[in-house]
Protein backbone atom coordinates (compact mmCIF):
# COMPACT_ATOMS: atom_id res chain seq x y z
CA UNK A 1 0.00 0.00 0.00
CA UNK A 2 1.65 3.54 -0.89
CA UNK A 3 2.79 5.45 2.35
CA UNK A 4 0.99 8.46 0.37
CA UNK A 5 -2.15 6.74 0.59
CA UNK A 6 -1.27 6.00 4.33
CA UNK A 7 -0.91 9.86 5.33
CA UNK A 8 -3.96 10.85 3.31
CA UNK A 9 -5.80 8.67 5.91
CA UNK A 10 -4.14 9.06 8.91
CA UNK A 11 -2.48 12.07 10.87
CA UNK A 12 0.90 12.33 11.09
CA UNK A 13 1.94 10.87 14.47
CA UNK A 14 -0.64 7.56 13.73
CA UNK A 15 0.70 7.23 10.63
CA UNK A 16 4.27 7.03 12.28
CA UNK A 17 2.77 4.94 14.93
CA UNK A 18 1.04 2.56 11.86
CA UNK A 19 4.00 1.77 9.65
CA UNK A 20 6.31 1.41 12.82
CA UNK A 21 4.20 -1.75 14.66
CA UNK A 22 2.79 -3.12 11.72
CA UNK A 23 -0.39 -2.49 13.71
CA UNK A 24 -2.47 0.91 14.35
CA UNK A 25 -3.20 2.40 17.77
CA UNK A 26 -6.17 3.47 19.38
CA UNK A 27 -7.05 7.60 19.56
CA UNK A 28 -5.38 9.19 22.05
CA UNK A 29 -6.48 9.04 25.45
CA UNK A 30 -8.73 6.25 24.98
CA UNK A 31 -6.23 2.86 24.72
CA UNK A 32 -6.21 0.72 27.80
CA UNK A 33 -3.37 2.32 28.96
CA UNK A 34 -5.59 5.21 30.07
CA UNK A 35 -7.75 3.02 31.76
CA UNK A 36 -4.94 0.47 33.34
CA UNK A 37 -4.81 2.89 36.74
CA UNK A 38 -8.07 2.20 37.44
CA UNK A 39 -8.97 -1.46 36.31
CA UNK A 40 -7.07 -4.37 35.49
CA UNK A 41 -7.06 -6.05 31.64
CA UNK A 42 -9.40 -8.87 31.87
CA UNK A 43 -8.38 -12.04 30.83
CA UNK A 44 -8.84 -13.32 27.19
CA UNK A 45 -11.61 -15.96 26.79
CA UNK A 46 -12.70 -17.85 23.92
CA UNK A 47 -16.19 -17.92 25.25
CA UNK A 48 -16.34 -14.46 26.06
CA UNK A 49 -15.14 -14.09 22.31
CA UNK A 50 -17.97 -16.24 21.60
CA UNK A 51 -20.99 -14.90 23.36
CA UNK A 52 -20.15 -10.86 23.74
CA UNK A 53 -19.28 -10.30 20.10
CA UNK A 54 -21.06 -9.40 16.92
CA UNK A 55 -18.92 -10.19 13.71
CA UNK A 56 -18.77 -12.65 10.56
CA UNK A 57 -17.03 -15.75 9.86
CA UNK A 58 -14.96 -16.12 6.33
CA UNK A 59 -13.74 -19.23 6.13
CA UNK A 60 -14.89 -22.99 7.00
CA UNK A 61 -18.34 -22.84 8.07
CA UNK A 62 -18.05 -26.11 9.62
CA UNK A 63 -14.11 -26.01 10.86
CA UNK A 64 -13.75 -26.83 14.40
CA UNK A 65 -10.92 -23.90 14.82
CA UNK A 66 -12.13 -20.57 15.38
CA UNK A 67 -9.94 -17.88 15.30
CA UNK A 68 -11.41 -14.86 16.36
CA UNK A 69 -9.90 -11.31 14.75
CA UNK A 70 -10.44 -7.53 16.00
CA UNK A 71 -9.99 -4.76 12.97
CA UNK A 72 -10.80 -1.85 12.19
CA UNK A 73 -12.14 -0.75 8.57
CA UNK A 74 -10.20 2.37 8.51
CA UNK A 75 -7.01 0.27 9.46
CA UNK A 76 -5.01 -0.75 6.56
CA UNK A 77 -2.83 -3.25 8.82
CA UNK A 78 -6.14 -4.99 9.06
CA UNK A 79 -6.64 -4.91 5.61
CA UNK A 80 -3.05 -6.89 4.90
CA UNK A 81 -4.06 -9.45 7.87
CA UNK A 82 -7.44 -10.06 5.51
CA UNK A 83 -5.43 -10.85 2.80
CA UNK A 84 -2.97 -12.89 4.60
CA UNK A 85 -6.12 -15.20 6.24
CA UNK A 86 -7.33 -16.12 2.83
CA UNK A 87 -5.10 -19.30 1.93
CA UNK A 88 -5.44 -20.25 5.47
CA UNK A 89 -10.09 -20.28 5.26
CA UNK A 90 -9.72 -24.00 4.33
CA UNK A 91 -8.25 -24.59 7.72
CA UNK A 92 -10.14 -22.62 10.30
CA UNK A 93 -13.37 -20.25 10.84
CA UNK A 94 -11.73 -16.62 10.68
CA UNK A 95 -14.38 -14.44 13.19
CA UNK A 96 -13.98 -10.87 12.14
CA UNK A 97 -15.03 -8.52 14.97
CA UNK A 98 -15.36 -4.66 13.57
CA UNK A 99 -14.58 -2.21 15.99
CA UNK A 100 -14.20 1.90 16.33
CA UNK A 101 -11.19 2.91 17.26
CA UNK A 102 -9.63 5.65 14.38
CA UNK A 103 -11.98 7.99 13.08
CA UNK A 104 -16.03 7.57 12.69
CA UNK A 105 -15.89 6.03 9.56
CA UNK A 106 -14.55 3.24 11.67
CA UNK A 107 -17.34 2.69 13.53
CA UNK A 108 -20.17 2.90 10.44
CA UNK A 109 -18.23 1.23 7.71
CA UNK A 110 -17.84 -1.54 10.33
CA UNK A 111 -21.50 -1.58 11.06
CA UNK A 112 -22.25 -1.40 7.50
CA UNK A 113 -19.63 -4.78 6.58
CA UNK A 114 -21.83 -6.42 8.99
CA UNK A 115 -25.16 -5.51 7.90
CA UNK A 116 -24.39 -6.91 4.28
CA UNK A 117 -26.28 -9.99 3.12
CA UNK A 118 -22.43 -10.83 2.22
CA UNK A 119 -20.39 -9.37 4.76
CA UNK A 120 -17.30 -11.31 2.83
CA UNK A 121 -17.82 -9.73 -0.34
CA UNK A 122 -18.63 -6.29 1.46
CA UNK A 123 -15.29 -6.20 2.73
CA UNK A 124 -13.20 -7.40 -0.31
CA UNK A 125 -15.31 -4.40 -1.49
CA UNK A 126 -14.48 -2.52 1.25
CA UNK A 127 -10.62 -3.11 1.39
CA UNK A 128 -10.70 -2.45 -2.82
CA UNK A 129 -12.11 1.03 -2.67
CA UNK A 130 -9.41 1.31 -0.16
CA UNK A 131 -6.51 0.34 -2.20
CA UNK A 132 -8.01 2.78 -4.94
CA UNK A 133 -7.78 5.64 -2.85
CA UNK A 134 -11.75 5.58 -2.38
CA UNK A 135 -12.32 5.60 1.28
CA UNK A 136 -13.71 2.64 1.59
CA UNK A 137 -17.58 1.78 1.00
CA UNK A 138 -20.38 4.26 2.24
CA UNK A 139 -22.23 3.65 5.12
CA UNK A 140 -25.43 2.44 5.10
CA UNK A 141 -28.74 3.39 6.70
CA UNK A 142 -31.44 1.99 9.31
CA UNK A 143 -27.26 0.65 10.93
CA UNK A 144 -27.69 2.26 14.46
CA UNK A 145 -27.94 -0.88 16.48
CA UNK A 146 -24.97 -2.41 14.69
CA UNK A 147 -23.10 0.55 15.38
CA UNK A 148 -24.12 -0.34 18.57
CA UNK A 149 -22.80 -4.15 18.09
CA UNK A 150 -19.17 -2.36 16.91
CA UNK A 151 -18.78 -0.13 20.32
CA UNK A 152 -19.75 -3.15 22.56
CA UNK A 153 -16.72 -4.78 20.52
CA UNK A 154 -14.27 -1.90 21.18
CA UNK A 155 -15.13 -1.99 24.93
CA UNK A 156 -14.96 -5.74 24.97
CA UNK A 157 -11.32 -6.12 23.07
CA UNK A 158 -9.78 -2.69 25.16
CA UNK A 159 -10.96 -4.69 28.22
CA UNK A 160 -9.18 -7.90 27.11
CA UNK A 161 -6.31 -4.47 27.21
CA UNK A 162 -5.26 -4.55 23.79
CA UNK A 163 -3.76 -1.66 22.44
CA UNK A 164 -3.52 -2.00 18.77
CA UNK A 165 -5.16 -3.43 15.58
CA UNK A 166 -5.44 -5.61 14.27
CA UNK A 167 -5.58 -8.38 17.40
CA UNK A 168 -5.53 -12.07 16.50
CA UNK A 169 -7.21 -14.40 19.17
CA UNK A 170 -7.15 -18.35 19.01
CA UNK A 171 -6.42 -22.02 20.33
CA UNK A 172 -3.01 -23.51 18.50
CA UNK A 173 -3.87 -26.03 16.39
CA UNK A 174 -1.02 -28.28 17.70
CA UNK A 175 -0.47 -27.19 20.83
CA UNK A 176 -4.24 -26.28 21.94
CA UNK A 177 -2.73 -23.23 24.07
CA UNK A 178 -4.24 -19.75 23.68
CA UNK A 179 -2.53 -17.33 21.19
CA UNK A 180 -3.01 -13.33 20.81
CA UNK A 181 -1.11 -11.24 18.57
CA UNK A 182 -1.35 -7.58 17.85
CA UNK A 183 -0.44 -6.47 14.71
CA UNK A 184 -0.58 -8.15 11.12
CA UNK A 185 1.65 -10.68 9.71
CA UNK A 186 2.12 -12.52 6.63
CA UNK A 187 0.51 -16.14 5.69
CA UNK A 188 3.11 -18.11 6.64
CA UNK A 189 3.58 -16.45 10.29
CA UNK A 190 0.13 -16.25 10.48
CA UNK A 191 -0.06 -20.60 9.95
CA UNK A 192 2.50 -20.83 12.55
CA UNK A 193 0.81 -18.61 15.01
CA UNK A 194 -2.05 -21.09 14.59
CA UNK A 195 -0.55 -24.06 14.05
CA UNK A 196 -2.03 -24.49 10.77
CA UNK A 197 -0.21 -25.83 8.16
CA UNK A 198 1.68 -22.83 6.23
CA UNK A 199 0.08 -23.58 2.00
CA UNK A 200 2.54 -24.53 -0.23
CA UNK A 201 2.68 -21.31 -2.43
CA UNK A 202 3.48 -19.11 1.05
CA UNK A 203 7.27 -18.86 1.99
CA UNK A 204 7.87 -19.75 5.45
CA UNK A 205 8.24 -17.50 8.15
CA UNK A 206 11.23 -15.85 9.55
CA UNK A 207 13.01 -17.43 12.00
CA UNK A 208 13.32 -16.01 15.49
Amino acid sequence: MAIKFLFRIFSPALFITCVLLTGCNEAPGTGPSEKSAKTAPTAVSMAALAAQTTGFTAGSQMSARTVYVFFDAQCPHCGVLWEAAKPLRSQAKFVWIPVGILNASSTSQGATILAAADPVAEMDKHEASLQARQGGISAASNIDGLKASVAKNTELMTGFGFASIPVVIGMNAQTGALVTQEGAMPTAALAKLLGLQIPANQPGPAAN
